[in-house]
């Protein structure tokens, strides 16, 4: 494929995931924001949620699902999307919450509280909320949840990768207050360092115990 077939194809896909805010758009929704979550599996770490609002003008290339991207360009896309969005929100719930309301209580207090934090930012809060598999009652604004949408809806996909490097940021931060786990590498997830490191240095203060608990239960630590 040359360079032109790619950059074409490239237009193609951000056309594509432009249609649903771009129907939205034109039936007076102002600001849809997309919203999505990382973290719900690692054994340690927050799960983290952001909530993206796009201009109408927005015409960076390559933005998708983070989890098809790497690194180095996931956050060239992140400064990208920062410099270019109407609005930001962050919002986490940590490993505190997560053992005391469960993984998936704890996705929708993070979603709440990155719409809170986008709202704040604003100054104003979104006009309709596009969710990644996901829908929250008890949030009085239009909503839609869309299967896969991170790979489908251009403002979850920037959602995902703004919440995706925010967290993975944190998580080498962890790294140096908690040694032995491999935490810049993993990021929180159960990989085979990790567990060595439990082995050795036992659980640390930002590991979810009702996760380790679990999956004691199936014999992996």
């Amino acid at each position: 494929m040359t360079k032109e077939e790619r950059l074409q194809k490239q237009r193609a896909r951000l056309v594509e995931m432009k249609v649903r805010e771009a129907e939205l758009h034109e039936e007076g929704y102002e600001l849809v924001a997309g919203v999505d979550e990382v973290g719900r599996g690692p054994l340690a770490g927050p799960v983290l949620a952001a909530a993206v609002v796009l201009p109408d003008d927005f015409d960076v290339l390559g933005v998708d699902d983070s989890k098809k991207l790497s690194e180095k360009r996931r956050d060239a896309l992140y400064d990208e999307i920062l410099s270019r969005a109407v609005g930001v929100g962050i919002g986490m719930a940590d490993q505190s919450v997560i053992d005391d309301i469960n993984i998936l209580q704890a996705t929708k207090a993070a979603m709440r509280n990155a719409l809170a934090d986008l709202a704040n930012n604003m100054g104003r809060s979104p006009d309709y909320i596009l969710f990644d598999a996901m829908v929250i009652d008890d949030v009085d604004i239009r909503q839609e949840s869309i299967i896969k949408g991170d790979a489908k809806c251009l403002a979850i996909a920037a959602a995902s990768i703004v919440a995706k490097v925010t967290r993975d940021r944190m998580m080498v931060e962890y790294a140096g207050t908690y040694p032995g786990y491999a935490f810049e590498k993993n990021k929180g997830y159960g990989t085979r360092e990790h567990y060595a490191g439990i082995a050795e240095h036992g659980i640390c203060p930002i590991h979810r115990k009702s996760f380790l608990k679990n999956l004691k239960s199936d014999n992996h630590g």
